[in-house]
Formats: structure tokens, sequence, C-alpha cells
């Protein structure tokens, strides 16, 4: 794909609010209309005006310059509140520093050690199930990433009520960020109950894990895991993080653990239950590759339909679905020279669901990951864990995670969907599905 250069305004804005009521009504749907209208397309949220990027070209040279480009906008200062200036908030200055401090514990050697531990979490949650059983699938993929994410994180530290309590609080805290990022300032410091709700949650947040921190420091003992290896950290200065700073990555990371991972797995169950030949194809390689047993690390090599199942359904519901940056400098993208201080938007779901980069969209369709399948797609064009200097680090922990926990369950269950229901994305802070239930069918 070439580079375009149409720089439009949106239609449809109202006088004061400008597409505000579009962005809280049907969100997906505006942002999906606005590739027709242009590649970068400018927007108007009340008073605040901003440029959604809507081509991959576009998209892919604003994550590439993540030092022109920088995270900030109305989603990062959202998430700054939640987050503070861990590896997935902070500005590009420091992020160099803890990308380096942090990215042994994401080493092959440590993956392959998460494995164990999170097939051994699965092995307990999945014992708990019972044929002909009705669960939330939604909350049941909460509790095994909450499981996993708290063996990772803090091995030691965590009862199952304080996970519950840190899983929930981070829960309304992102219910709570998309709604206050689409607010007026002055609204999102008011006495309303969603501020009541998100302050509450943040409160509980920040007592539970500054007391885990500070327990681990008490201890000082290494339990090899993700919080102790943070600990041990030292920059080149022989400098280590502080609480603040260690706080901010356990935030991040539990975040990304949990919820992200629990949705990609909720939205990967839900589109095998609609359909059953791909169902069907997933059994047939996980009978192959496990026979029944548990998932481990070394499967995932030879479990290729799961994978391009997953990555099918990052395309069509990525639990990122939308973020902010912010030009540092002068730049011209399209024809539009933008001064510093633009706030850029873009959107790896509007990405996802442009047909000229994928035929027929809002099929779902893995073999469009086979190899020879994907030759032709443009940079910028697959970005559901973003990408440059700034791509997620956490992406192959992410993947490892789903595809044992999805190959796990297609080999000892079938979930069927019950009838007439209907499930349908919610968009906040992250794509979550509304309430799915399904039934469990021992195979």
């Amino acid at each position: 794909m070439t580079l375009t250069t149409r720089a439009v305004v949106a239609s449809g804005g109202w006088p004061l609010v400008g597409h505000t009521l579009a962005l809280l009504r049907r969100p997906l749907e505006f942002l999906a209309s606005l590739p027709a209208q242009g590649d970068l397309v400018e927007i108007r949220v009340g008073l605040q005006r901003m440029w959604v990027v809507c081509c991959p070209d576009l998209t892919h040279r604003v994550l590439r310059d993540g030092r022109a480009f920088d995270k900030g906008g109305p989603f990062f200062d959202q998430m700054r509140i939640i987050l503070g200036h861990g590896l997935g908030t902070c500005a590009h200055g420091p992020h160099q520093r803890q990308r380096r401090l942090l990215q042994p514990a994401f080493s092959r050697d440590r993956l392959a050690v998460y494995a164990t531990e999170m097939s051994r979490q699965l092995d307990t949650v999945l014992g708990t199930w019972r044929d002909g059983q009705v669960i939330d699938v939604l909350a049941a993929m909460d509790e095994i990433t909450t499981r996993v994410s708290a063996r990772t994180l803090f091995t030691t530290h965590l009862s199952p009520q304080q996970s519950a309590d840190l899983l929930h609080s981070l829960t309304a805290l992102l219910e709570g960020a998309f709604l206050r990022m689409i607010m007026p300032t002055w609204l999102a410091r008011a006495p309303l109950a969603v501020n009541r709700r998100f302050n509450r949650a943040l409160s509980t947040a920040d007592a539970l894990t500054y007391g885990i921190i500070n327990a681990y420091r008490h201890d000082g003992v290494d339990h090899g895991d993700l919080l102790s290896m943070m600990l041990a950290a030292r920059d080149e200065h022989g400098d280590a993080l502080t609480d603040t700073e260690l706080r901010d990555q356990v935030f991040t990371f539990w975040l990304a653990g949990t919820e992200t991972t629990a949705s990609l797995l909720a939205w990967s169950l839900h589109l095998l239950g609609q359909h059953p030949q791909a169902a069907r194809r997933v059994q047939t390689e996980v009978d192959g590759v496990l026979g029944g047993r548990v998932a481990g690390h070394d499967d995932v090599a030879r479990l290729d339909y799961t994978t391009r199942v997953l990555t099918e359904t990052l395309r069509l519901y990525p639990p990122g679905w939308l973020f902010t940056r912010v030009n540092t400098t002068e730049a011209t993208l399209a024809d539009r020279t933008l001064p510093a201080g633009t706030v850029l938007l873009y959107s790896p779901y509007l990405i996802h669901r442009r047909g000229d980069l994928y035929p027929d969209p809002d099929h779902f369709d893995p073999d469009r990951w086979l190899p020879d399948h994907t030759t032709t797609l443009p940079r910028g064009a697959v970005v559901p864990f973003g990408g440059g200097a700034r791509r997620c680090i956490g992406d192959t922990f992410a993947m490892l995670e789903a595809t044992l926990v999805l190959a796990t369950i297609t080999a000892r269950w079938q979930l069927d969907p019950l009838p007439g229901a209907i499930t349908r994305p919610r968009p906040r802070a992250t794509l979550r599905p509304r309430p799915l239930h399904m039934r469990l069918r021992q195979r």
C-alpha cells in the first residue's frame, strides 16, 4: 500500500461536543467508518481536537518513531493515573532504562519457567470444571490468568482474596478510565459515582501493591519471580528501581497478564463456539500434540492452527483497541503539518478491520495467517502489541500463556454457546466481551 495524502475533518460532529457522543455510544463503528473519509481524520472530543491515523503506513510511522510521537494524550493521561510511569506508559526518555532493566525477565529461559507455572495453575482450575456446567467464560479466563500472574509476579505473598481484590480494582479502574478519557477535565474531578469508584479502586490497589513490595524488601529473599527480579535489577549506574517504580511495573504487568490475556482467551472461545469447523480443527491438532495432557512450553511450536486462531482473534478483537500519542516536534503526516503538542489517535481495531488489508474483514478466518497469505501485508497492518521500540515487552509471554490455555481447554472440553446467547464487545480502556456464558461438555 502506498502512502496517500488525504487529511480531512470527520463528518457528523456537533457544536461544543464534537464527536463525543459517537465515541460514547458506538466507538467501534465510529472508528471503523473513518478510513473511508481519509487517511488522517480530525475528530473533536468536546473542544479538544485529535487526529486519527487511519492507514497502516502512517500507523507504522507513528509507532516507529517513539521520540517524535511520544506516549501521551487522553488515553495515556488516564492510564498514568492507574499505571504510573511504568514500562507501558512512561515517556520516551526513561523507556530505554526501564526496558534494559526488565528485559531479562522475559528471556527464553525465564519463559520456560513461567510456562511450567502456567500449566500447573491451568490444571488446577480445569480440575474444578464439571460436565454440563454453564460457566461465565470471561470470569473463568480471569481466574486462570489471575492465578498465573499471581504466581509469576509474586510467588508467595498474595493470598487468593488479595489476588481477587487486585483484579477487581484494576477492572474498575479500566472501566472508569475510558469514560474519564472522554469527559471534560472538570467533570473527571467532580464527585460523581464513576469517579468515586475509580478513586476507591486506586487506593485499594495501591495499598495491596505497596504492602507486597514492603514484605519482599523485609524478607530479602529471592523468590525466583518477577518482583524478585525487579528488586535485584540495577542499571548501568548501579541504581535500583524505587518503590514507586516497582509499584508502576507491578501494575503494568498485572494488567497485561490478567485483563488483556483473559479477554483474548474469552474471545477465542466465543469465536470457536460460533465456528464449529474451526473448533474441530483445533481439537484435531491438540489431540495429536497433547493426547489429553496439559500443554507445556515445548508443545507451542507444534500448535500452528491454535496459534493462528489466537492471531485472528487479536485481529478481530484486540484487547488494546485505542491509543493516543503526542508529537514532540512539528511533523507532517499525509498532507497536513501538525504543530508540536498535537494529539494523535491510532486504533488496532480500525486498522485490523480495513477491507483493503483483510478481505471480508469481519469474517473469522485463521488461515489468513498462513505464511504465504501474509507476505503482502504492509508494515503497520498488524499492531495488536504496538510496534517499534515500544512494542509490548510481554507479547511472547501473553501468546505463550494464551496458547497453553486454549490448547489444554480444547483438549479436554468443548464449550458450546447457549441457545440464543449473544455477546457484544464492551469497549472501555480494553476491549472485553459482555457477559459470555457457555456450557461445558467433557471430551
